[in-house]
């Protein structure tokens, strides 16, 4: 049985009533804040990247699927070891419903996290992926932006002053002008941003990212940039600021690529292409530069690149995940048992053409909503030696991506809130 403030966090994720649940967080979210712990926005950090100001460092955004304050523990200790300033906690919009975590308990777990383990400072807090479904769009676009409208605002409630909006699945390549290629893509970035900006809180400029590429696609070129902050950027109401990054395609896969046995296959990243738009961006438009994403599964010697390339920010997901279930820590028998639930509940999902490796590789995500009571109570020494795996990742990202000794530059550039009446 979990005490004191253990008991606290737990109560603030599974405790029975909605009421409840709300109550436990805003003790998190007023405990945090007396201790010097708040959501922030990076928009100063990346105004300052676009102005030229620092150059050759990729901030981390790590989504955590499960074990969430656990998992948030690990990275805020090897952020104070190593004298971190910027890493960010992400939450895309797909990854809410089957890790079953809403935005208000994944900002419960994370300040949580901060305070247990005596962190002072900004919280970086990102809607990842803030994306358009090209079905549901296609059927009933209203309905599918008014869905996207309301999470966003449900986000931003709960402390997410960084969205990345993603509506490059818009990009229609079969039109004969880039400029016609993106023009949905402009004008839902557009009206999202304007939405943002009409309700952040008072004293926060919110970072907005938007995407020109969709991750898995053809690789984004200099002339995607031009040709959709060309449209973008006179779709904005006069005076609105605009996005402070771009995502593109650099030839990486969510989750990386399976082979039959269940392996991820190797990437070859397009460096130059990544390095050529962040400069284009940085110098015709002031953006803090290019966000690459899908990277948690490459080689170890991919991430020096990062840096030197100019990439701005570098979104990590499936390879911490991997770390969680192919750990010796993690018990064989839940595996197991996780495993028989997938196939029983997700086999119409499975395409025909994949391995049963594939097949759970692709779909043990899922686990960790189905499971997320179970991992969370998972046996002290069990935990231990998975968060100890991580730590070690955490230490390796930070050192190789150059956000080691940052928290002076963080606390140059990032203005905490007013203080709380």
């Amino acid at each position: 049985m979990k005490y004191g403030f253990d008991a606290l966090v737990e109560n603030a994720v599974f405790a029975d009533d909605d009421s409840a649940r709300k109550g436990y967080r805003q003790e998190i979210q007023k405990l945090a804040f007396d201790r010097g712990i708040y959501p922030a926005s990076i928009q100063g950090l990346y105004v300052a990247a676009g102005k030229g100001l620092y150059r050759g460092k990729t901030v981390p955004a790590i989504n955590i699927r499960g074990i969430t304050y656990q998992v948030a523990r690990a990275l805020f200790k090897t952020a104070k070891k190593n004298k971190v300033g910027a890493f960010i906690f992400e939450l895309a919009r797909s990854e809410i419903d089957y890790t079953a975590q809403r935005p208000s308990e994944y900002t419960a777990c994370v300040l949580a996290a901060a305070i247990k383990e005596g962190f002072q400072g900004p919280v970086f807090l990102q809607g990842d992926h803030f994306q358009v479904n090209l079905k549901r769009y296609g059927l009933e676009p209203d309905k599918e932006l008014k869905a996207l409208k309301e999470l966003t605002k449900e986000a931003i409630a709960a402390g997410f002053y960084n969205i990345d909006i993603d509506a490059s699945t818009l990009v229609d390549i079969e039109k004969e002008t880039l400029e016609d290629q993106q023009k949905e893509n402009c004008l839902i970035t557009a009206e999202m941003t304007n939405l943002i900006r009409k309700i952040e809180p008072k004293g926060i400029t919110i970072s907005i990212g938007g995407e020109i590429g969709e991750v898995g696609k053809s690789n984004s070129t200099v002339a995607d940039l031009r040709a959709f902050l060309g449209g973008y950027l006179h779709q904005l109401t006069p005076k609105t600021k605009g996005i402070s990054k771009i995502s593109v395609q650099t030839g990486t896969r969510h989750g990386g690529t399976v082979l039959p046995n269940g392996s991820i296959a190797s990437v070859k990243v397009d460096f130059k292409t990544l390095q050529d738009i962040s400069k284009a961006a940085r110098e015709e438009y002031g953006l803090a530069g290019a966000v690459q994403h899908g990277a948690s599964t490459l080689p170890d010697e991919a991430f020096d690149l990062f840096p030197k390339s100019d990439a701005i920010e570098v979104h990590l997901a499936t390879g911490f995940q991997n770390l969680i279930y192919d750990s010796s820590y993690f018990p064989r028998e839940l595996l197991a048992k996780i495993n028989e639930h997938l196939v029983n509940k997700y086999s119409g999902e499975k395409n025909p053409k994949d391995t049963k490796e594939q097949f759970l590789y692709k779909t043990r995500k899922k686990a960790f909503g189905d499971f997320k009571r179970e991992m969370w109570n998972l046996p002290e020494e069990n935990i231990n030696g998975i968060i100890a795996k991580l730590e070690e990742r955490f230490t390796l990202l930070f050192q190789k991506l150059n956000m080691v000794d940052t928290v002076e530059l963080v606390n140059q550039f990032v203005i905490p809130p007013s203080p709380q009446k």
